[in-house]
Order: C-alpha cells, then structure tokens, then sequence
C-alpha cells in the first residue's frame, strides 16, 4: 500500500514499550496520544513498577502516602496518565532494578529486570504482542536512551521478544505474530533542547539548560539516525498534564517544563523515532510511524 492511502485505523494497533511508569509520558507521550484520538489501538507495556524509584518531585519529598508505598503511588499514577493520553497499558510484572551508584557500580539486584535472561523476559511482552497484533512497535536503542540498566535492558528484552513473538515458540502464549516496523524512540535528544535553548537565547530570554547541556553525561549522536518526524504540536498539553500526572516522579517547576510551549512548538513540534526494522516499504524520511502499512 502507498503512504497516504485511505485506511479503517480501528484495524491499527501499536506497541509502545517502557522500562518505568513514567518514560511513557516523556518519550512518545504526544505521538501516543495523537494516534488514540486517530483511533488507533495504542498499548502501552511497562516492565517494572519503579519499585526502587526515589520521590523525585521535591514538593511531595515528606508526603505520607507516598512514603508508606511509593509502588502503589506509581500504579495510580499510571492509570491516570494513561486515561490523559487515551490508551491502554499493561505492566509486565517485573521488578525495578534502580539506579548503580558508585565506582565500580554494586551489582545489580538479586531477580531485578535488568538481572534476568533476556530471552525469560522477554515472554509476557511475546504474549502481548501475540493477543495485540500490532503492526508497529516502540522501544529503545541498544543504549536504553541513557544508562539505567533497565532501559538499557529494555532494549534488549523488546528484541528478543519480537523474535520469539514471529517464531513458533511457546504456542501456549498465542498465536505467532510478526510487528512489521519497530522503531527505537528517540525523543529526548541534545538537538531538541539546542534548538529550544537557541531560540530562547535569540529572543532575548534566559534559557535553564546551560548547565543540563554542559554536564548531560550521555549525549547521544541520534539526530543522523531519526527516520520519523511525527507532527505532534497539538498533543503537547496531553503529554504535559499525563507527565504531571507522575506526580511523585516530576517536578513540575523541573528542565522539562521550563521550555516554553510556544518556543517547542515552531522549532521542535514533532516527537522524533528511528526506525529500526521493517518488512515493508516505505519511504524515508517518514511522518508517520504506519507509513507503508496504510
């Protein structure tokens, strides 16, 4: 089929997976949530709960709920973000792996995610691509987007998963289903905040990402790699209340938020995505992730 065919986009469906509650709303949140209002089946798979996840919102460091079971805070604030961005999600039942402090970083936890053999963990996503059918996956690259060892498990696990989903093992979990694109989302990138920063700068305004430029520890080279551009400038404001929505994990006078809506939206109003597989043809650059399946 050609780009820009007439398509039913209730026959649609996407994967998009994630190591925390949370990395859904700030990595793909808008592109989600433009898909859904399009009718797309959008499914949202996260591997952990953030078992091992700090308060991160300063303002809510001595709440008493939180504290007493920062886990069950985070799966309602899941369940929030995903009615904001209006798709469904599923947590695939594993354990937060936290953070490695120190030099050499201590080992990881004992039956944490990114302990586990990826192609073990890699079974409940199998299942769910088999009962989803999608047509498109997201993940992330081989270096997870920035090295917690969970994304960079994430990776590894999505890929493992996708092979074993098109192949005949493990009847029991469905029937086999092979996503025809994936993609490595690669949505928070140097290049989007360089170009906030030097439009801010340019109007004469002061820019709060001096210091997150100068000492960002994990630039990665992606912006030769995006593929995909999707316009997604009308579904800021869904990605920004379903990222607050993560109440206990943003603070809402942090980097992220201090980017002017109207600044993002003339120099970065698209998320960004590289595609990474593909059984069928389409032309690159793309502006949309079911260019070629349409």
């Amino acid at each position: 089929m050609r780009q820009g065919d007439p398509v039913n986009n209730s026959s649609l469906a996407m994967i998009a997976v994630h190591a925390h509650p949370d990395d859904e709303s700030s990595k793909g949140g808008a592109t989600m949530a433009k898909y859904a209002a399009e009718g797309v089946r959008v499914m949202v798979a996260t591997f952990t709960g953030g078992e091992r996840g700090d308060i991160l919102n300063p303002k809510l460091a001595d709440d008493p709920d939180l504290l007493r079971d920062l886990p069950a805070a985070r799966r309602r604030e899941m369940a929030a973000a995903a009615k904001i961005l209006g798709v469904e999600q599923r947590f695939l039942g594993f354990i937060d792996s936290g953070f490695p402090e120190g030099e050499p970083p201590p080992p990881l936890p004992e039956g944490s995610f990114a302990s586990l053999d990826p192609q073990v963990a890699a079974l409940p996503l199998v299942q769910l691509i088999r009962q989803v059918r999608p047509q498109v996956l997201t993940t992330y690259d081989p270096s997870g987007g920035y090295p917690h060892p969970d994304h960079v498990h994430t990776h590894r696990v999505s890929m493992a998963a996708l092979e074993l989903a098109a192949s005949d093992s493990y009847p029991e979990l469905g029937e086999p289903h092979a996503v025809a694109k994936v993609y490595y989302d690669q949505g928070i990138s140097f290049d989007r905040i360089e170009a906030v920063h030097r439009e801010m700068l340019a109007r004469g305004l002061d820019s709060p990402y001096d210091e997150w430029l100068e000492k960002r520890p994990y630039r990665q080279p992606v912006a030769q790699r995006i593929t995909t551009k999707i316009p997604v400038a009308d579904f800021f404001e869904a990605r920004d209340a379903a990222l607050r929505a993560h109440a206990s994990q943003v603070d809402p006078d942090g980097w992220f938020f201090a980017m002017p809506r109207d600044i993002e939206r003339q120099v970065w109003p698209h998320e960004d995505f590289e595609l990474a597989q593909a059984t069928v043809t389409t032309q690159l650059p793309e502006t949309d992730l079911f260019a070629g399946l349409r």
